[in-house]
């Protein structure tokens, strides 16, 4: 295995000067008495006036240390940490010290909210109660209780409740509900398991109010000084800001009126100064008041050197092999690489904070496509040689990067080159098919978005055929977008498509083979298939678009021995004279019949990788 040494630089331990302003504050708690404001920053608790100034680091663990909140009395912090390999909760003085470990469960468990001035509420997925209605699973967390100086804890609510704020009376319980699964931090979601929140009463005998009515989000809240309101985070007006409610009167009152960014983690002080986080930074709010932002200075020593190097031998993604087969382009950390084959020489190409990724060689070797996220939008640039002597990335003294298409309306990426290296295709919002000619730099749609779906980045398929006049690539048809066909497409924009499997089930990764006379793709139309269930198995198929080359490929491996033994005969070309050749002849398809020249090439259904046919025909390589 060839290992490689890559400087790797250590971004996140840089000193940060008292004049920057800090970025990516995260769950900011404040104090009882509103002049402290606690928060998490690069995996450790700081704390700072909540005036501003000049930070104080309270952790320095190279583990991560999130999730503060504050005692009653305001003397203490509970924080989470996964110091000892999974979070736990602690305990640390609001000065600084040794925290005390709390909790030892394997599983992850995160302070909610002081119970009162001796016992935490803690959230951890360990074992729902015989009599809990819900589904059991990690989905649905429990609320443990523990004491200030540790000990067994024991469960206080099976009921999935988050955002937990306790009354200044000790006797109400605010919270958010868990109805089912969705990413927390997803903004703008409608549907029938967006949380509410509800009111508990702790007398002998639980009793349970939904508050809220909002069909979208409604989360975070926290008691109002006076006990009978609460403040809390709501999307009503389109994006999450400050609301206020009366547990009586319930018409919400909007505090805030951000547009741009979400407002989160919510909390409030007992002199009724609200805190929150809004597009990476703290800011506090006084009813009545507009926002104020935190300002806030850290300053503190770096924990590791500056440079990392490492010799690292895995993690490398997105390879792509030069035409001369002499060297490797491939993307580690989020940037471009180019290594020899041969020899261990490894050059950096790209050496940007954001991602690069999706390589593709030029068929002369001198440019690398790839797509890059700058400026926050995800484009299509170019790495060239630049001097003519030169001859691979490896040992350039010299290369120029240019962007190629960037578009602050659309992202774009997946590209490749055609095989004449006259253009680049890509793909414009993930599911259009798009095409620059390199000469005139136009742009045209050779698939337009709406014939595929797209549920992840990268789960779109294409492929150049070898003589640059069509593309074979998913296509939604008579299986739907949950089941894509695939389709042949003429590269020149006349919108030409024929779909060409049409089996209802889903057919992917399809690719040229036999020079341009069939295709390989996978199907599960034969395997385990998913009807309704989740996943499923598919085999490799080939399909000839040339009747000729479909006889051939049936023929015995005598028959086949006895015809290349004549056609060698009869070749009267030197090797010279065929390495000469470069004109490539234009395909042509016979499709009346396409259909009945499908052949089954894997001998078993199974969870399918990739798949390679020599070019030849005479083996598959695939991954199962």
């Amino acid at each position: 295995m060839k290992r490689i040494l890559i400087p790797l630089f250590a971004f996140c331990c840089t000193t940060m000067q008292a004049t920057e302003a800090p970025l990516w504050l995260r769950y900011p708690a404040i104090s009882p008495d509103g002049k402290t404001i606690a928060f998490s920053y690069k995996g450790d608790i700081y704390t700072v006036p909540s005036t501003g100034g000049k930070a104080i680091q309270l952790t320095t663990h190279p583990k991560q240390d999130t999730h503060p909140i504050w005692s009653p009395d305001g003397q203490k912090i509970a924080f989470a940490s996964d110091r000892e390999g999974s979070f736990d909760v602690y305990l640390i003085d609001k000065t600084g010290g040794t925290p005390l470990r709390l909790t030892t469960h394997t599983v992850g468990e995160y302070p909610e909210t002081f119970l009162d001035s001796t016992h935490i509420l803690f959230s951890a997925a360990l074992m729902p109660d015989v009599n809990d209605s819900q589904f059991p699973s990690t989905q649905f967390p429990q609320i443990y209780e523990v004491s200030t100086q540790g000990g067994r804890p024991k469960l206080y609510s099976s009921l999935a409740m988050q955002s937990l704020s306790i009354s200044p009376q000790g006797k109400r319980l605010l919270y958010q509900d868990q109805k089912g699964y969705e990413d927390p931090w997803r903004k703008h979601h409608r549907s029938s398991i967006t949380k509410d929140i509800w009111l508990c009463n702790l007398e002998e005998e639980r009793t349970y109010k939904k508050l809220s009515d909002f069909e979208g989000e409604d989360r975070n809240p926290v008691w109002a000084a006076d006990g009978v309101s609460y403040y809390y985070l709501s999307e009503q007006d389109g994006s999450f800001n400050v609301y206020r409610r009366n547990l009586s009167e319930g018409k919400p009152i909007q505090l805030t009126h951000h547009k741009m960014h979400p407002v989160r983690s919510l909390t409030a002080a007992s002199n009724g100064m609200l805190c929150y986080t809004y597009n990476g930074e703290i800011y506090t709010l006084k009813e009545g008041y507009q926002p104020s932002k935190v300002n806030i200075q850290i300053v503190s020593d770096q924990i590791e050197n500056a440079t990392v190097h490492k010799l690292l031998t895995s993690g490398a993604t997105n390879i792509a092999v030069s035409p001369n087969g002499k060297e490797l382009a491939f993307i580690v950390h989020g940037d471009v690489y180019a290594t020899s084959i041969e020899y261990e020489t490894t050059r950096q190409i790209t050496n940007t904070p954001q991602q690069e990724r999706d390589l593709s060689f030029s068929p002369d070797g001198r440019s690398l496509v790839y797509s890059a996220e700058r400026n926050g939008v995800w484009g299509i640039y170019l790495s060239s040689l630049v001097r003519p002597q030169d001859k691979l990335f490896t040992y350039a003294p010299e290369l120029k990067e240019e962007p190629l298409v960037v578009s602050p309306q659309a992202t774009s990426f997946q590209p490749m080159f055609s095989p004449d290296g006259q253009e680049v295709a890509f793909l414009e919002n993930r599911t259009t098919l798009r095409v620059i000619n390199l000469t005139t730099k136009k742009i045209r749609t050779v698939l337009d978005g709406k014939y595929n779906y797209s549920y992840s980045d990268g789960d779109q398929a294409y492929q150049w055929s070898p003589d640059s006049h069509w593309f074979l690539t998913s296509y939604i048809g008579k299986g739907g977008w949950q089941s894509p066909d695939i389709a042949l497409v003429k590269a020149d924009g006349s919108g030409e498509l024929t779909d060409l499997t049409e089996s209802g089930y889903t057919d992917s990764n399809p690719k040229w083979v036999l020079d341009g006379k069939a295709m390989i793709w996978s199907s599960d139309r034969a395997g385990y298939r998913s009807h309704g269930s989740h996943g499923s198995e598919a085999d490799v198929y080939i399909m000839f678009f040339d009747g000729e080359a479909y006889d051939q490929f049936n023929l015995s491996k005598e028959e086949l021995a006895l015809i290349e033994d004549e056609e060698k005969d009869s070749d009267k070309e030197s090797k010279e004279e065929m390495t000469e050749k470069k004109d490539i002849t234009p395909l042509t398809f016979d499709l009346t019949q396409h259909k009945d020249r499908v052949k089954r090439l894997t001998i078993h259904s199974s969870r399918l990788g990739d798949a390679f046919l020599t070019p030849k025909g005479d083996k598959l390589y695939y991954c199962a």
